[in-house]
């Protein structure tokens, strides 16, 4: 009866909006001023004017019909199932096995406007080269290319440089990696500090000298214990143009595994470093050691106002492709930009490798003899056999001509009269010594050179900037605009071989306990960083700022720095020697802690319902975090609730994205009698599961309460958690335990239902409101999903299989992946034991493999949560040799060889696999997703750590989990992968349907995801946090939700971060602005668009700020740079500000 009368109220709801709707829509036709009527004659100009009216209104009409529709569909999974309680009661089970959950009341829309959806459907600018016509023509051959191996032969006439003098830029650098060999600290006090402290020195004595760097961690840590001597000397070499800062991030960050929040925040906190000490702007980005380039680094450094930058490891082939064509200079363009306005200026050096053997010249044996640190009685010598001589009077003539014929060779590759040659290495000039014989010996050369008219050159030191502005100026155009005829590119630059078939596809998982709790502090970085800007803002509004803990603002530093660290191409690469693993390690976890403690202090204040009640206590945590590590190589173990019948416990949960969230919580509690109430008193449907110490064996002591919450966008929540006799709300899963062999079937003592049985090869199933899964009797992986609205089921099978390493000499390493062929399946005599829990609100299917653990479960919410399946694997192959373990979906979708995998979470690359290439060529980065699809489905995989992914036939993905390798693969680190820990690696599998058969999109260079799986992805990235209110002697003050918007933000937005500004004092103070960063996402809306569960709507790209946050006043509003240091006018306060789909940007703000 209850139900009957909920479906008529919101029928009649439905009726009521539509008939609103088409009032409203009517009288804005009727009342607009420009529908004047003319005595019965319409002139032209308003005849167009009505024919836009109409069209308007045919489009407000098929909004209107969206929402009622998706009203429609929200009271349907009320009545769905044809059954009613025969109780009366909610939740319960019907006839056909699923569950009828009660209705959160609250019907949801999506109103996506057509025009937010025509960017991903359009087509997109042409550039000149596109990377994957690029892989397509080449053959990828190596012939022996001469003195340049991987090249050609280069010839000139000696009569080319008569009308145009040949300028050469010498660039001094020194590679300083924070981490790699020997952990950050250690480098600094070894060798990075006498560097720096020889610059200062050095580069004084001739103001001709110059010098570039790169890294503000270790400069900022030097910065510190400089003197004011130093740091004045400093500040004066950079003015004089003999100093220059390049890219200016806290490292050099890899481009391969990391997110693009990460990527942001390491260069806003270099940026920010350089503007607050040196009021430095970085003009050229340098990036000569991260294993590829990603097409996402271009973007943001263009964002950030850079106007050139230099990359250098991309493979071999390419390089000598561009070479041919002189096109290693180009503009670089995102190939969804159809102007030219995210175009970059960017240099690709032509060689093997960023040293000086490899940087004057095609010929190393030549190059090696003007490297000087390499002088006959120094530590190194020239591989060549052929060492340096010192330049005196009496072979200058000869040692000059001989260097020329290298600079003239590598500039016939440009397309310019203007050459850069770098000269450095990794950690080079940490020896007074070495200053005088590079910088002595190089100043001979060019004054012989430049003294001498014949020979058409003008050579000198010079930083990078010196040399992009010669080739501008040669050009004829401004600065980082494109000469005529300079190509356009788009694309990315992986995977990377730098010899033979020695692809670095083998860093794309290396270490991926280490990529996991990478995303895991980022996730929380910025959700304490929200919390904070929003706590801190509260407090002033409330007068209260001096009771705030402010100074938590020292623990947002440490993080952003530690998080910023771990960016660096060696260490979230997980190519660092172990003991340097251990202190990444170790600075993260203390990153992890005092973030969970931010977060802690601020939800403290911003759920208080009176604040005058607010006390803050440093030795007194108000909340308890949600789960704690042991160490830094540990799992994470989830807080245990201790209820007791004195009291309730209370639960603040903390949804970091920026929608509203319908989702299921899980909680650890002591006892199987559970209730769950919301803040006003409304009892929850909880889900009761007991928690498993081993495959079979149940724990007596401690259970997992799921319940179903509606939580506000990036606000907090709070629950009341009881013991109390058996509510009709709290559910026991059923749990089957699936035995091999002759397994003794009774069991008694469990605390909560389980049976067990036999397993069989038949196939069986769980289900939710959304979905159905089928899973192989036989190895307990899943075999089949179908969709609630789909007639058939898809194949999706899980496999796992294992790759090997190579017999002969040349095997795989932390870089490399060398397989011995393809893959074998994994197998294992003892077949699994498989755990299929069954409930209200979720269910989940768990296989006990001896190397890995696999849960696959499905939620039964409404929206986003229910649409995918939860895919987490438990993995440990401590005990194997060489060998890497791979997930394998096979499924029926006639993908051919394209398959999409994202650059950095922040864009989709299209890929082909390509038959010419090695199998571990066919290998990409898979920092957030990677989907295949066909003129029916699209199948994704959203992951939660960065892994390395393939398509090896038509209808498959695969990810590598771990790999375990006992020996260094020779690029340098002296180790192999030993040190492997039991990881957890998280997935959501997302089967959508595709409404056109958009075979033209297909073969494009763009891919966007639907807007259900840009939520799934943040779902899965940012998980909620559960924090329990500790007991208190004297009660718990009233707490109440807190809800920080005012408005709802477009769904085809993200808030990347809101992060509060330092003070200009007190660095580890913030002042009273915060930056707030900003993508507008672009939606593909060919792929079908279910309820969401939250109020979706677009809008063209505007967001009004002022009305966004609830109690807080928008008193400035400025728009500025990506990394804050470049400022427009400000905007006024009630401005709306407009983003284009894909677009980032970063506003100044203050909020009182």
């Amino acid at each position: 009866m209850k139900l009957r009368k909920q479906v008529t109220v919101c029928g009649g709801a439905i009726f009521c909006v539509a008939v609103f709707s088409l009032y409203l829509m009517l009288d804005r036709v009727q009342h607009d001023p420009a529908r004047r009527q003319n005595s019965g004659n319409f002139p032209r100009s308003q005849i167009s004017v009505l024919q836009n009216r109409i069209e308007q209104l045919e489009q407000l009409l098929e909004e209107n019909h969206q929402i009622i529709s998706h009203i429609k569909d929200s009271v349907m999974e009320l009545t769905d199932t044809g059954a009613v309680s025969p109780s009366g009661q909610l939740p319960f089970r019907s006839a056909n096995g699923s569950w009828v959950l009660p209705f959160d009341g609250r019907p949801t829309f999506l109103a996506v406007k057509s025009q937010d959806c025509q960017f991903a459907a359009g087509s997109h600018g042409r550039a000149d080269v596109q990377m994957l016509d690029v892989y397509s023509l080449l053959k990828f051959d190596n012939p022996d290319g001469g003195v340049w191996k991987q090249g050609f032969d280069i010839t000139y006439e000696p009569d080319e440089w008569d009308q145009e003098a040949l300028q050469v830029f010498v660039v001094p650098h020194s590679h300083n990696d924070p981490g790699w060999i020997k952990t950050f600290d250690k480098y600094f006090k070894e060798q990075t500090v006498h560097i720096l402290n020889n610059m200062v020195v050095k580069l004084a004595e001739d103001p001709r000298r110059k010098f570039i760097w790169s890294e503000i961690s270790f400069f900022s840590k030097w910065w510190e214990t400089a003197d004011t001597h130093k740091q004045e000397a400093v500040r004066k070499l950079i003015l004089g143009g003999q100093l220059e800062i390049v890219t200016g991030g806290w490292v050099m960050t890899d481009e391969a595994n990391v997110h693009y929040f990460a990527m942001i925040d390491q260069l806003i906190e270099g940026h920010q470093w350089l503007e607050k000490n040196l009021g430095v702007t970085p003009r050229s980005g340098w990036a000569v050691d991260p294993f590829g380039h990603s097409a996402t680094m271009p973007y943001l450094l263009k964002r950030a106002n850079l106007t050139s930058m230099l990359i250098q490891r991309v493979h071999y082939s390419v390089k000598k492709h561009f070479a041919a064509t002189r096109s290693l200079e180009f503009m670089w363009r995102q190939a969804w930009d159809g102007g030219s306005s995210t175009d970059i200026f960017c240099h690709m050096m032509p060689f093997y490798s960023y040293d000086v053997p490899h940087t004057c010249g095609p010929d190393p044996k030549i190059c090696c003899q003007f490297d000087f640190k390499r002088l006959p009685g120094g530590r190194i010598n020239c591989p060549w056999k052929l060492p340096p001589k010192a330049v005196v009077e009496a072979n200058v003539a000869e040692r000059a001509t001989l260097l020329l014929d290298q600079y003239r060779k590598k500039s016939k590759l440009y397309r310019s009269k203007v050459l850069l040659v770098p000269l450095g290495d990794d950690f080079r000039y940490d020896k007074a010594l070495e200053w005088d014989q590079q910088y002595g010996n190089y100043q001979k050369l060019f004054d012989y050179m430049n003294s001498h008219p014949e020979m058409h050159v003008k050579a000198q030191f010079g930083t990078l900037s010196d040399y992009f502005n010669a080739v501008y100026k040669a050009n004829g155009v401004a600065q980082g605009s494109r000469p005529a005829d300079y190509p356009v590119l788009s694309g990315d630059f992986f995977a990377y071989a730098d010899r033979e078939d020695h692809y670095w596809t083998g860093y794309f998982t290396s270490r991926p306990f280490y990529k996991s709790l990478d995303r895991v502090i980022e996730s929380h970085l910025r959700g304490a960083e929200i919390l904070y800007s929003l706590a801190v803002g509260n407090a002033r509004h409330a007068g209260m700022e001096g009771r705030y803990p402010v100074s938590d603002y020292a623990l947002l530093v440490d993080a952003r720095r530690s998080v910023a660290l771990f960016q660096h191409h060696d260490a979230i690469t997980g190519t660092a020697k172990e003991n340097v693993v251990t202190d990444y390690g170790n600075k993260l976890l203390r990153a992890l802690i005092g973030l969970k403690r931010v977060i802690i202090n601020a939800a403290h204040f911003l759920v208080m319902k009176n604040k005058e009640f607010y006390r803050f206590y440093q030795t007194e945590p108000f909340l308890e975090t949600d789960d704690r590590r042991a160490t830094q190589e540990s799992l994470p173990q989830r807080t245990l609730i201790e209820l007791d019948p004195a009291g309730p416990r209370y639960v603040v949960v903390f949804n970091p994205v920026e929608q509203e969230r319908l989702c299921a919580v899980t909680v650890l509690v002591n006892t199987v009698k559970v209730r769950v109430l919301t803040e006003t008193g409304q009892t929850l449907p909880v889900q009761l599961s007991g928690q498993w110490s081993s495959a079979s064996q149940m724990s007596a002591e401690v259970f997992e309460a799921t319940f179903m919450v509606r939580l506000p966008a990036l606000g907090l929540a709070v629950y009341h958690l009881y013991q109390s006799a058996d509510s009709p709300l709290t559910l026991r899963s059923d749990t089957l335990l699936r035995l091999p062999g002759s397994s003794n079937t009774a069991r008694a003592g469990d605390p909560l239902p389980v049976r067990s049985q036999l397993s069989d090869p038949q196939t069986f199933y769980i289900s939710s409101q959304s979905l159905t899964l089928g899973f192989s009797g036989s190895t307990g992986l899943l075999e089949s999903i179908k969709r609630k609205d789909d007639p058939e089921e898809v194949k999706v099978q899980i496999q796992f299989m294992v790759y090997g390493t190579r017999v002969s000499k040349d095997k795989s390493g932390a870089y490399l992946f060398l397989p011995d062929g393809k893959a074998k399946p994994y197998y294992q005599k003892e077949p699994p034991v498989v755990r299929v829990t069954e409930g209200p609100l979720f269910s989940e299917v768990v296989a006990h493999y001896q190397h890995f653990q696999q849960t696959i479960r499905i939620h039964n919410v409404p929206g986003v949560d229910g649409f995918s399946v939860d895919v987490t694997t438990l993995v440990d192959i401590r005990d194997q040799t060489n060998k890497e373990l791979a997930m394998r979906l096979v499924t029926d979708i006639q993908s051919g060889d394209v398959f999409y995998s994202d650059l950095n979470g922040f864009q989709i690359q299209p890929r082909r696999r390509h038959l010419k290439l090695p199998l571990q060529a066919n290998f990409y980065p898979m920092p957030s997703q990677a989907y295949i699809q066909d003129s029916q489905h699209r199948l994704t995989l959203h992951t939660a750590q960065s892994l390395g992914v393939s398509s090896l036939d038509s209808g498959q993905l695969e990810v590598i989990m771990d790999r375990r390798l006992m020996q260094d693969d020779n690029r340098g680190l002296g180790q192999g992968l030993k040190d492997n820990k039991k990881t957890s690696n998280r997935f959501r599998l997302l089967l959508e349907r595709r409404l056109t058969g958009n075979k033209v999109a297909d073969g494009a260079a763009n891919s966007f995801p639907s807007v259900v799986s840009h939520m799934t992805g943040a779902f899965l990235n940012h998980e909620v946090l559960a924090l329990p209110v500790l007991p208190k002697r004297r009660g718990v003050p009233l707490l109440q939700t807190f809800a920080p918007l005012k408005a709802v933000l477009p769904c085809d937005f993200r808030l990347v971060n809101l992060r509060s500004i330092q003070g200009q004092q007190d660095p580890n103070s913030p002042s009273p602005y915060t930056a707030m960063i900003l993508h507008r996402l672009a939606l593909d809306c060919s792929v079908e668009t279910q309820n969401l569960g939250f109020n979706c709507t677009t809008t063209q790209g505007q967001l009004s700020v002022s009305g966004l946050f609830r109690n807080l006043e928008v008193q400035l509003l400025q728009p500025v740079s990506l990394t804050l240091m470049h400022s427009s006018a400000p905007l006024a306060n009630d401005s709306a500000v407009s983003l284009e789909p894909m677009e980032l940007s970063a506003f100044k703000l203050k909020l009182r």
